[in-house]
């Protein structure tokens, strides 16, 4: 990224810099960014995902498969297809409220904010990294603060600043997006102090859905040497019509 000396600009347009509204050499804001790499993964109305998700320690492996269901920001369902022990579990968000359905016990419960930082089903990954409580674009201020390279691609490096108030969980997050594709390569996640606590990385760049996307990430805790869980997509459909009735917590109990 070019260099830009800030003495001689008007004090407006330093903090449009510092809010991320100052176009890039090629005419793109860091929201606009933010936005062009979330629409690759959600499609422009929806995305139909089948995945297997592995949770790796130091002395053993877990493996399940699910699939999901979204449809912009605020309609999202996840089916836990296997193993036996978990199928049949679901998840549902539905604009503001987040619902699990676990029908070993046949009882629906409604996730409070509070419980969007834990684990999700034993993983690496949070409970807002799966059902995405918060926006990435809407939730954070997002400026450009470098470039770098990651799997020989030239990356916009990002910061995103919860905005006050906002229903997140991290105190700041640092992404990488690739400049040609607008995937998104690498995402550090930071708590309120500023500690580095996840990394996921993302690999296998190929051909899913007519679009290419990364078909493999990888979510590791800093403070667990050893530990991982491992994302990936097996198959995926883009923009398929689908009802917003589909998205109900009666569908999530009967949902194959």
């Amino acid at each position: 990224m070019k260099t830009i000396v800030l003495r001689n600009l008007p004090i407006v347009a330093i903090l449009l810099m510092a809010s991320g509204l100052v176009p890039t050499a090629n005419g793109q804001t860091a929201k606009e960014i933010i936005n062009k790499a979330d629409e690759k993964m959600r499609g422009s109305t929806s995305a139909i995902t089948e995945m297997t998700i592995t949770i790796v320690r130091p002395k053993w492996q877990r493996e399940m498969t699910l699939k999901t269901w979204s449809k912009g920001e605020e309609l999202s369902l996840t089916l836990i297809k296997s193993p036996a022990k978990e199928k049949g579990i679901t998840f549902l968000k539905r604009y503001k409220e987040i619902w699990n359905w676990m029908p070993s016990i046949e009882r629906t419960i409604k996730l409070p904010p509070s419980m969007m930082m834990q684990s999700w089903m034993g993983t690496d990954f949070t409970n807002d990294d799966l059902v995405r409580e918060s926006s990435t674009l809407n939730d954070y201020n997002q400026k450009i603060v470098g470039d770098s390279t990651i799997l020989g691609r030239k990356c916009w490096k990002l910061q995103l600043d919860p905005k006050p108030d906002a229903p997140v969980v991290w105190g700041k997050l640092i992404v990488f997006i690739d400049q040609k594709d607008y995937i998104q390569l690498r995402s550090e996640m930071y708590d309120e102090d500023g500690a580095l606590v996840n990394v996921m990385n993302s690999m296998d760049i190929k051909e899913l859905g007519g679009k290419k996307l990364a078909a493999k990430m990888e979510m590791i805790p800093e403070e667990n040497p050893g530990n991982k869980t491992v994302m990936e997509i097996t198959a995926i459909e883009f923009d398929k019509p689908i009802d917003d009735e589909f998205f109900t917590t009666s569908n999530m109990k009967t949902i194959k």
